[in-house]
């Protein structure tokens, strides 16, 4: 060790004591931060802007089921209803981000909302139901909150987000807590539920665990009945309901949703996935506002068939296709 500019009192006792006290206070806090886990760091507050608008909804644009042969007129499969959008800041425009639009999110369905854990959420909602002129709500699933910020109507227990009133706007304050990893439904619940759940007004959280990497494709997909027809997105038959692309190597990610009275079985021809207990599977259950996400690493090319399993679904609308690129 070097002593040339060192004094022969720097190493007494007192003189060692403030400096161990000295290396810890500046060593304890970089110890600490190297061992807190990645993804806090990355933790953030995150806004975003919905309203419940009117729209006019067809669930067949092209007039056809492809597989059956039969044609639809345009008053067959069009009618107006009340939606979830996204918004820019302040409500000034309509927005539909680009993960959206490949995940076939944010059309009827609302905004595909993405988080981590440990986030905090935003959800500024307003209500611009000028076709019915009905209250509305969000309720979401599978995160943590207040009662406040619960958007279901409770006679002489809700707060204003349980009955937006048109017009109105709220902000739901939201956390994605430690069990908030996975893919969660949220929906109206407010005075017209029934109605607006059936018109379509329901969406889907997307929350990635700490460290988790985000899928390089992820597909959203809801099963709910619409006017008669089964719908993927609010839309039936092959040829009108959403195509999936991806490339062999790609991580996928399936987000499921159902929404509704019924109950459905998801199955993707060609693939299978392992259950959290490692158990594979090929098909999987779900009943309403019940959810669930599987992953895979794509591996087969061609043109595959996704659909709920439920034979007269599948006949009335609720299939579509998946496209792998080698």
């Amino acid at each position: 060790m070097r002593r040339d500019n060192v004094g022969p009192t720097c190493w007494g006792a007192r003189p060692r004591r403030r400096l161990a006290r000295g290396l810890a206070a500046a060593v304890l806090p970089v110890l600490a931060a190297a061992l807190a886990p990645v993804a806090d760091a990355g933790a953030a507050t995150r806004h975003v802007w919905v309203a419940a608008v009117p729209t006019t909804w067809n669930a067949v644009p092209n007039a056809r089921d492809a597989l059956h042969g039969a044609s639809y007129a345009a008053a067959e499969t069009t009618f107006p209803t009340v939606a979830y959008r996204r918004y820019t800041r302040g409500w000034r425009k309509p927005l539909r981000l680009p993960y959206e639009r490949r995940a076939g999110a944010g059309e009827l369905t609302g905004p595909l909302i993405r988080a981590r854990v440990g986030d905090e959420l935003r959800i500024h909602f307003k209500n611009l139901d000028t076709l019915r002129g009905q209250a509305h709500s969000m309720h979401f699933h599978g995160v943590e909150y207040e009662p406040s910020s619960d958007g279901v109507w409770l006679p002489l227990h809700s707060g204003k987000g349980g009955r937006v009133a048109p017009g109105q706007t709220f902000t739901y304050e939201l956390t994605a807590g430690a069990g908030s990893a996975g893919v969660w439904p949220y929906h109206d619940h407010s005075t017209s539920m029934e109605e607006s759940i059936a018109g379509g007004m329901y969406g889907a959280l997307s929350i990635a665990a700490r460290g988790e990497r985000r899928a390089d494709r992820e597909y959203l997909v809801a099963f709910a009945p619409w006017h008669g027809f089964q719908t993927i997105n609010g839309r039936a038959f092959v040829g009108n309901t959403p195509v999936f692309q991806s490339r062999v190597g790609d991580t996928v990610q399936w987000d499921v949703i159902a929404m509704g009275d019924e109950f459905h079985t998801f199955h993707v021809h060609g693939h299978k996935w392992r259950t959290d207990g490692g158990t594979p599977e090929d098909t999987r259950g779900l009943g309403p506002a019940e959810s669930f996400r599987v992953r895979w690493t794509e591996r087969a090319p061609g043109t595959w068939l996704y659909h709920c399993h439920v034979e007269t679904h599948m006949a009335q609308g609720m299939i579509g296709l998946y496209r792998v690129r080698r």
